[in-house]
């Protein structure tokens, strides 16, 4: 009688505890956005006869249910010091590193020879019509070895470069995983974040500059502009440990001449920085306005030079950059535009032509690039 009183009790308990929550999330409604993830939530899915039969219904519930729980932040966090409790060196999707790194994790099996051939042969597609230089950047699981727990699982990004480096060409290719490498014991890496910093920018900057034999303008690593020491990344998010924040710098010299900047055809502003998300989670917005499906500059450097930069968020502190080196820069993201690439590339061209650079780390390389 005591285990059958004891299992009723216990049965009591997880009842009263999902009557509770399930209350909370009624009463609460729905979340339509995570600041501390930046990302959409998902929506509570409409069940149909077709949905529901093809498990798609139960699929996007489980999604919906997930995202929405009550005070799901504060259990991402409870989870976490449990892990660590049990000296888990990866949890979900973060490898815990030292000195304070969270580092995301890129496992071997996710990115096939056939994904990577795909992407290849469509870039060198996009090189062989336009003369394409090439930066894929390795992310920090490739670069800062010392900072990884030891024997994790990493994709071998190095192996795929070296792939590519070869069917492109020395010409095109720009050979940004020795810079870092060579200055991996400094700064290059947000530890709360998966992008770069403005330090590893600036190395990737220098490595395109002796590719295309052009003279570096003289920015001053030992004199950046601090706007946070605060900042909190999307890997912080997915693991949620008390800490302390990263610092971001920029590159004041990128502001010396005016510039203007227009957003997806329609807003113009004269500066490359928004300071209004340093007072949000999505910190790292701070350069150019976060992502953008297609963003024009036109900087006061007149050489009638225009570059096309396709690329993913790493490229958004390195843009800046650049300017000194064209009259106009286009900028487009392909996980925002939804038109037909080459059309694009061909309104835009100056009857001069354009320089073309791809700038992307070469994890989304394998899974957002394309060509069309």
């Amino acid at each position: 009688m005591g285990e059958k009183k004891n299992a009723l009790f216990t049965t009591a308990v997880i009842a009263a505890i999902i009557l509770i929550f399930t209350a909370a999330d009624l009463c609460r409604g729905d979340r339509f956005y995570s600041e501390t993830e930046n990302r959409l939530l998902a929506a509570r899915p409409k069940a149909s006869g077709e949905t529901v039969f093809s498990g798609k219904f139960a699929e996007d519930y489980e999604a919906y249910v997930t995202d929405q729980f009550v005070s799901r932040d504060k259990w991402i966090g409870i989870k976490t010091r449990m892990d660590i409790l049990l000296q888990k060196k990866e949890i979900n999707g973060v490898y815990l590193g030292e000195d304070g790194y969270l580092i995301e994790q890129h496992l071997p099996e996710d990115y096939s020879e056939i994904l990577a051939a795909k992407k290849t042969a469509l870039l060198l597609e996009l090189v062989g019509e336009w003369d394409a230089a090439v930066m894929l950047v390795p992310t920090a699981d490739n670069i800062l070895a010392d900072k990884m727990p030891a024997n994790a699982p990493c994709y071998d990004q190095a192996a795929l470069l070296e792939q590519i480096a070869a069917q492109v060409g020395d010409r095109n290719y720009v050979d940004v995983y020795g810079s870092l490498k060579a200055h991996s014991q400094e700064d290059i890496y947000y530890r709360s974040d998966h992008h770069w910093t403005s330090l590893g920018a600036y190395y990737g900057y220098l490595a395109w500059a002796e590719n295309r034999g052009e003279t570096p303008y003289a920015y001053r690593t030992n004199a950046m502009t601090v706007v946070s020491e605060d900042f909190l990344g999307t890997l912080h998010s997915k693991t949620n440990l008390d800490r302390a924040g990263d610092t971001i710098r920029y590159f004041e010299g990128t502001e010396k001449r005016p510039v203007t900047v227009t957003y997806d055809f329609n807003r113009v502003t004269d500066t490359f920085y928004e300071r209004s998300y340093l007072d949000t989670k999505n910190q790292y917005g701070f350069f150019l306005d976060d992502n953008h499906a297609f963003i024009q500059i036109d900087t006061s450097y007149r050489n009638g030079k225009t570059l096309f930069v396709i690329k993913d968020s790493y490229a958004n502190s390195m843009v800046p950059l650049l300017t000194p080196h064209y009259e106009r820069i286009y900028v487009v993201d392909l996980r925002y535009y939804n038109g037909r690439l080459s059309t694009l590339m061909k309104q835009m061209e100056p009857e001069g032509g354009m320089d073309v650079l791809v700038l992307y780390n070469c994890i989304h390389f394998l899974e957002e690039f394309e060509y069309m």
